[in-house]
């Protein structure tokens, strides 16, 4: 059980709050993870008053919520929460906050207050919280939470910091990144470092790649004008698939304290290789996705989408190869990939073993030799696979593949939604899976060259039907032509993955 808080939710009537923030403190609430005397305070412009924004909430919820609805649940929930409407940009709004914050002891005296905005709003509602005396902890802890994009390019997150910290220590800052509160993410931590099975193969002397992938059959949807000054490099590349990559490039943390485990993370982001300006078409590959089939539908392509401009050379596609030049990973690639209008969801981490020293069984392949392979799923399938060589049956000396699969979790388990376990972690004060500000500068580093080369048209876009997997110009990231993008988890024959 947490100790008593007053989350304060800014843009309470938003699409995040309403289909993430609100339903894991409901679900929270729902498993009695909640201490009975931690409220929540929603801002917002779309309701008058606390009635309409219930009655709001509980509708939504209807089709959200795990399991349906519960009416006594939704009572409890109810009772601790209140309304305060306003303009962010109204100075009268942040003297009501804190007017209702005051209200005869009602609402404890830790605060988080949580951002569901847009990230040009961080900055003037900081300031306005800190002229109320808000941020001023001498009645308690004051931690607030922003979720990405931290800056558009290395110098937008420079100044974004510069104007945070003018009213709040970093240690205040929570800087939330979903993806690291999914269960599976934080598996491939007690997975390697839990595990002695797997620390000596873990290297560039067994290993000979590593693919992290992101891909989704949605398309920008509704977000176009959001999405046109973004792209999958800044949305997928920069934050999600750079984090994972420093789950399984870092070294053991000395604990699992915030400050050893983001010491190891920010080791392994300053140790990847820069990337040259004029070097860029060599290592990196972007693409957008045309008209074609998802799922049996047909779909316009991104140039066709609301708000989009029709000459448009913003990427849906981004795949990047790195390289870490440290002991422990020097020669070995790391391939990641981010695309929408794919051909399915799927996100996963593919490990590619070499070759063994010498091939007894060439005779028994149609194509290149099949590699050993470790799998690891994150969405939709939660699980890891190793895939091995063996005899087929018969008397020929004939050889396969097959995988050993196991889950993550049993049949009878709930997978927590990831911002549940983020929102316990803000009340506890634990920032291990927040980023710092050194990983976000650090990670910018790494993407701007290719930024600044993608910042004008160019014939180096590449359109790819949607429905595909991507441009086939990706292909040219693997230096052996016997190397291949790993899609699913299955594979399928003569080496090659599905």
């Amino acid at each position: 059980m947490t100790e008593p808080c007053t989350f304060v939710i800014f843009g309470a009537t938003g699409d995040l709050a309403r289909n993430k923030l609100l339903p894991a403190l409901y679900h929270l609430d729902a498993a009695g993870r909640l201490n009975r005397d931690t409220r929540i305070l929603a801002n917002g412009r779309r309701h008058a008053d606390r009635d309409a924004w219930l009655a709001d909430v509980r509708a939504h919820f209807a089709g959200t919520v795990r399991g349906g609805l519960d009416e006594e649940i939704f009572s409890r929930f109810a009772a601790r929460t209140d309304y305060v409407h306003g303009d962010l940009r109204d100075s009268i709004l942040y003297d009501n906050l804190c007017e209702k914050l005051s209200e005869g002891g009602a609402f404890p005296a830790d605060l988080a207050f949580y951002m569901a905005l847009s990230p040009s709003d961080y900055a003037g509602v900081i300031q306005n919280l800190d002229r109320v005396k808000l941020l001023d902890e001498t009645r308690g802890w004051r931690r607030v939470v922003i979720e990405k994009p931290f800056g558009n390019n290395l110098q937008s997150a420079v100044t974004l910091q510069r104007r945070l910290t003018e009213h709040l220590r970093e240690d205040q800052i929570f800087r939330i990144d979903h993806y690291l509160g999914k269960e599976t993410v934080r598996n491939i931590l007690v997975f390697r470092f839990a595990n002695v099975l797997m620390e000596p193969l873990w290297n560039r002397n067994t290993i000979d790649h590593i693919q992290i992938i992101h891909a989704e059959p949605q398309g920008i949807g509704e977000r176009g004008a959001t999405y046109e000054k973004s792209g999958a490099l800044s949305d997928m590349i920069q934050s999600h698939l750079l984090q994972l990559l420093t789950f399984v490039a870092m070294e053991s943390p000395v604990s699992m304290a915030a400050e050893a485990l983001h010491a190891e993370k920010l080791k392994i982001l300053k140790s990847i290789r820069p990337i040259p300006t004029d070097k860029v078409n060599e290592v990196a590959v972007r693409g957008q996705y045309d008209a074609g089939t998802v799922n049996g539908t047909a779909v316009n392509g991104y140039r066709a989408e609301q708000r989009v401009s029709a000459d448009s050379h913003t990427e849906t596609f981004a795949a990047l190869k790195l390289h870490i030049d440290n002991w422990r990973w020097a020669g070995v690639p790391f391939l990641l990939r981010t695309g929408k209008r794919m051909a399915q969801k799927q996100a996963l981490v593919a490990i590619c073993f070499k070759q063994p020293p010498q091939q007894f069984f060439r005779a028994s392949h149609v194509r290149c030799e099949a590699s050993n392979w470790l799998v690891i799923g994150i969405q939709p399938d939660e699980c890891i696979r190793m895939e091995m060589t063996i005899k087929a049956p018969g008397e020929a000396l004939a050889t396969r593949q097959t995988g050993l699969d196991a889950s993550f979790r049993q049949a009878n388990e709930i997978v927590n939604d990831a911002y549940e376990e983020l929102l316990l972690d803000i009340i506890r004060g634990d920032r291990s899976l927040f980023l710092t500000y050194l990983e976000i500068e650090q990670a910018w580093r790494i993407v701007d060259p290719v930024l600044q080369a993608w910042s004008n048209p160019g014939e180096d876009l590449h359109l790819y039907p949607s429905g595909s997997w991507g441009p086939a110009e990706a292909d040219r990231l693997f230096d052996d032509s016997c190397r291949f993008w790993r899609n699913t988890l299955e594979p399928c024959g003569c080496g090659k993955s599905g």
